[in-house]
């Protein structure tokens, strides 16, 4: 009998593997789909692992962990963000396993009174009566504290009550310490009060860039002065500006918008909805819709945004703004459409700057991380292997794939690497890396033949257990490529791997790779939207990025390196010696023998050895 889905369990290992480092959110289902937990992290994968730890765990969380299915994570760009999104889902969901404590209270806001002549700017808790205009929520009330105290101090907007405020017959002790601009006896018009007021609003919506460039200059000009003293407190201002309080972008827009991105990888494709309600981030849902061929994202997004749209009844009706994160072509025509069948006008758009730029990169790079993990989860790299292996025409499914690449910089630090891919995915406990030597500076063949000698005649003599051959074996590379890694497995007799080279296409562009075998077949072109077209490519990817990461590390160690040390016989003092003989490297490079041989410490024939090694450098 076939397991139901509550049999099924929860394979926590393999998410584990594919699940981010970075700061967000995370929900947790059952197998009814019902939410049961909502939680933060500053790193996610780190935080969730620790829910499957076999010991340590409360009766309650054990409860909890028995019971999940499956969980989906939103990415956010702090861990302050993190939590005010924990907060909006909590509120909105109330998951039986989380404790229902918060309310409005927990986050503070700032409140301003616009419709007074001279308003006033303080935090608020609790609900929002008053008319006026807030801002936030905030992550603590001492962030907004010292936001508000640099706002007071900075454009001196008074703070008293309006009972205290309209009984002033004389200025109070923040006009006298320099806090306030005394508006309760007119000491400043209201046109100037105004204007500090609507800088206040503009730092606070976060639009500081030119009042940054000010304080600057200002900054500058006092420093010519030598009145370092109010430099540096235009310094402080300056980083408490750019220090301003973490807090949900587009807060202060009081508007409902819907961000919708979109990330395609070949046939597949995955869009994220962000739900924004009166300013707050309630979080967001991934989709992956199925398509007919490899679509660009604007395309998908077109077919997407029609039925999601015209078709669904719900809460994305309520949105008043639609921002894409691809241009479509068809949007004046789909803005009016959509507007006509939800009952209200709906604006559709792509072009956005500042805080809603930075949501559309947030919604990207979810649906990114969303797809990828989709990709690598155990059905998704099954699919990818069958689909190789129907491809390749092989007679049984590949379950080991191997593929090398070289790096270096001009014949400088070579770095072969090797990495391993399973139908769990990346094996990195199985990645290696060869530091290649004794050749030819360039010469990518001898480096390719020297790397797959030493891997594979390690795996040849190693025992049985340990010698894990793979399926497939890919070159990073064309037939020249290719045919050292041939002779090499001749010469080690190895034969039941197949070779093949993954080379670049016409002006090596991307998707135009062509695929070179060993065993004589004919060259073969895989379409862009083929699954197998995209597991090869990404074990290809895989390769490059941990060779120039290796290379790099190389190189960079080499020019932190004096060329001194690799002088046999040359001790740490003697080459201090050396230094400060000469005045620098440079001066020992431009000596001779006789003058090295003056050194205290280095004989003649160590001062030949100097010589010699350096004059070939």
């Amino acid at each position: 009998m076939p397991e139901t889905p509550a049999e099924i369990a929860f394979d926590a290992e393999h998410f584990l593997k594919n699940t981010s480092t970075l700061a967000g959110v995370y929900r947790m289902y059952d197998a009814r789909q019902n939410l049961l937990y909502v939680g933060k992290a500053k790193n996610l994968k780190k935080r969730l692992a620790s829910y499957f730890r076999k010991t340590g765990l409360s009766i309650k969380t054990q409860a909890l962990v028995n019971k999940i299915q499956q969980i989906e994570v939103t990415l956010t760009h702090t861990e302050s963000e993190a939590l005010l999104l924990e907060s909006n889902l909590i509120k909105e969901h109330q998951p039986p396993y989380n404790i229902l404590l918060r309310d409005d209270k927990s986050y503070p806001y700032i409140y301003v009174s616009v419709k007074d002549v001279y308003p006033q700017i303080i935090m608020h808790r609790g609900a929002r009566r008053k008319k006026g205009k807030y801002l936030g929520p905030f992550p603590s009330a001492g962030a907004v504290r010292d936001s508000l105290q640099f706002i007071h101090k900075l454009f001196k907007i008074r703070t008293c009550e309006d009972s205290y405020f309209n009984n002033r017959s004389r200025p109070c002790l923040q006009y006298q310490i320099k806090r306030c601009t005394a508006p309760c006896v007119g000491y400043i018009s209201e046109n100037r009060y105004q204007a500090d007021i609507s800088h206040a609003l503009m730092f606070l919506q976060g639009k500081s860039t030119q009042l940054i460039k000010d304080l600057v200059a200002q900054m500058e000009t006092a420093s010519e002065k030598q009145n370092f003293e109010k430099a540096a407190l235009y310094r402080d201002q300056i980083r408490m500006l750019q220090k301003v309080v973490e807090k949900q972008y587009i807060s202060g827009d009081e508007r409902d918008v819907d961000i919708v991105a979109c990330y395609c990888s070949g046939s597949q494709a995955c869009v994220q909805v962000f739900f924004i309600r009166e300013g707050r981030n309630l979080g967001n849902r991934s989709y992956f819709p199925k398509l007919p061929e490899a679509l660009s994202e604007s395309q998908v997004l077109g077919g997407f945004v029609s039925q999601y749209y015209l078709q669904q009844q719900g809460a994305q009706q309520q949105t008043t703004e639609i921002i894409l994160s691809h241009e479509l072509e068809n949007m004046q025509a789909l803005q009016q459409t959509i507007s006509e069948h939800i009952g209200h006008k709906i604006r559709l758009g792509s072009q956005v700057r500042s805080e809603r730029a930075r949501w559309v990169q947030m919604a990207l790079n979810n649906a990114e991380t969303a797809l990828k993990a989709r990709l690598n989860s155990r059905a998704g790299m099954l699919k990818r292997f069958e689909s190789l292996q129907k491809v390749l025409q092989l007679d049984e499914l590949p379950s080991r794939l191997e593929c090398f690449d070289i790096s270096h910089t001009m014949g400088e630090a070579t770095v072969a690497s090797c990495v391993v891919f399973t139908l769990e995915g990346a094996y990195k406990q199985d990645y290696r890396r060869f530091n290649i030597e004794g050749i030819e500076p360039g010469d990518d063949y001898a480096a390719m033949r020297q790397a797959i000698q030493r891997r594979y005649s390690r795996l040849k003599k190693a025992s049985d257990e340990d010698a894990k051959m793979p399926d497939i074996l890919f070159i990073d590379g064309g037939k020249g490529q290719l045919r050292q890694a041939v002779e090499v497995m001749d010469q080690l007799q190895i034969d039941e791997v197949l070779l093949i080279g993954v080379a670049k296409g016409e002006g090596r562009k991307a998707g135009l790779e062509k695929l070179v075998f060993s065993d004589g077949r004919q060259e073969l072109y895989l379409a862009e939207d083929s699954i197998a077209f995209h597991l090869i490519l990404n074990v290809r990817d895989e390769a490059h990025r941990f060779a120039i990461s290796g290379h790099r590390a190389k190189r960079e160690k080499a020019r932190r390196t004096s060329s001194l040390e690799a002088i046999p016989g040359l001790g740490p003092k003697r080459r201090q010696n050396l230094i400060k003989h000469f005045g620098g490297l440079q001066g020992v490079k431009q000596a001779g023998v006789e003058d090295l041989a003056k050194v205290p410490g280095i004989s003649r024939s160590l001062a030949q050895i100097i010589y010699d090694v350096l004059r070939l450098e």
